[in-house]
């Protein structure tokens, strides 16, 4: 991990096309902006976190349907 000291208004470039804007300082916090290719994802690490959590429920609860349904289906008899 990279550590920098910035102040308002300094910039930090990663890479050739994308750069960070130091916008505002204040009590407790820090303003920034980010220029970045359309392709490139900018999301704050909570709700990536988020996401992958309600992912994982949902993959469970398909799971658990799935598994149910097939115990559904192995209990029934088929007609000859």
């Amino acid at each position: 991990m990279l550590i920098l000291t910035r102040k308002e208004g300094d910039k930090i470039r990663i890479g050739d096309d994308i750069v960070i804007h130091v916008v505002d300082i204040g009590k407790g916090n820090v303003r920034i902006g980010v220029e970045a290719p359309k392709d490139v994802a900018i999301m704050r690490d909570e709700v990536v976190e988020r996401i992958e959590k309600e992912n994982l429920m949902a993959a469970n609860r398909n799971r658990n349907t799935l598994v149910h349904a097939a115990s559904m289906l192995k209990g029934k008899k088929t007609k000859e």
